[in-house]
């Protein structure tokens, strides 16, 4: 059977609404490919996970797992409902933070949580909460810097209320947003470098060029891809390492501040432009993300 989607005969007289907790043994076992690994990540007994997983294919009407003495398997269903299980395991667990928050904010001393990218709009960054703290009604900001990539992920799982994200490298898919800034990218190296004395470069120039590499950043999963530059988590690693002639990069214009003297920077006349902007889930019913926000639409 091709394409991404699986057809499953539903039974008759079957009226829908998998359980949460369904769901949570059934992507358990997924992942894991093992009922008894599954049970003991579940802290439960093995034979009720098997009793639930096949339930949920008779009212699925599907096989979801193969089952042999040696390996359990996906089917093409069980692949389907695997994706769309962890899609929506993701969307109670981040509403559950959010009700928590609200109830805290409702009962206690509210504050909003603001997530960006370590390193990243710096300048830009302490502007706004330097301007929203002078506002009437400001709460406390609580600001998580996190490493790339990561600030899209705590905005969308419930874990921050209001994210700065970084086109065209990050997703704003199913979020509000407002732009803040468009600035074009210059390659940072090593002081002293060949390059150094260019009033621009191109992309190309910059990764043909002999010496240092550029940096592999992390994957959504977590993996790198493969190459010969060094694997980079974060601004403050990749800093060093090209102080240390180790690695180079193309970053925002704005990065110019946070650099030393053992750096350099050349403007890259082909690099895609980086629209900063300020993201929040499109469901916030929240005041103080309304005024955080409208505060960087008028930096």
């Amino acid at each position: 059977m091709g394409g991404d989607t699986a057809r499953v005969s539903i039974p008759a007289g079957y009226r829908g609404g998998v359980e949460t907790r369904e769901l949570r043994y059934f992507v358990a076992v997924a992942e894991e490919l093992h009922f008894g690994r599954a049970a003991e990540r579940l802290g439960i007994a093995q034979p009720p996970l098997s009793r639930t997983i096949s339930r949920l294919e008779r009212r699925l009407g599907a096989t979801l797992l193969e089952r042999s003495s040696r390996a359990v398997t996906l089917t093409e269903a069980g692949s389907v409902l695997l994706r769309e299980g962890r899609a929506a395991l993701d969307a109670v667990a981040a509403a559950e933070r959010r009700t928590r928050r609200a109830v805290l904010a409702a009962t206690g001393e509210p504050e909003l949580v603001l997530t960006t990218k370590a390193g990243a709009a710096g300048e830009l960054l302490a502007k706004l909460l330097d301007a929203y703290a002078a506002e009437p009604g400001a709460v406390t900001v609580d600001v998580i810097l996190c490493g790339i990539g990561e600030q899209e992920r705590l905005l969308r799982d419930g874990r921050a209320d209001v994210a700065l994200l970084h086109l065209p490298y990050d997703s704003t898919a199913g979020l509000d947003t407002e732009e803040l800034r468009t600035e074009g990218q210059v390659v940072v190296l090593p002081a002293g470098h060949p390059l150094t004395g260019r009033s621009q470069v191109g992309t190309a120039e910059v990764t043909a060029m002999p010496g240092p590499p550029l940096p592999r950043w992390p994957r959504p999963d977590g993996t790198y891809p493969d190459g010969p530059g060094p694997q980079v988590r974060d601004h403050t690693q990749l800093l060093q390492l090209i102080a240390l002639g180790r690695a180079c990069a193309i970053l925002p214009e704005s990065c110019r501040p946070q650099l030393r003297d053992d750096h350099a920077t050349v403007p890259v006349h082909d690099a895609p432009q980086v629209t900063t902007v300020i993201a929040w889930p499109p469901h916030s019913r929240s005041r103080a993300v309304a005024d955080l926000v409208r505060t960087a639409t008028h930096l």
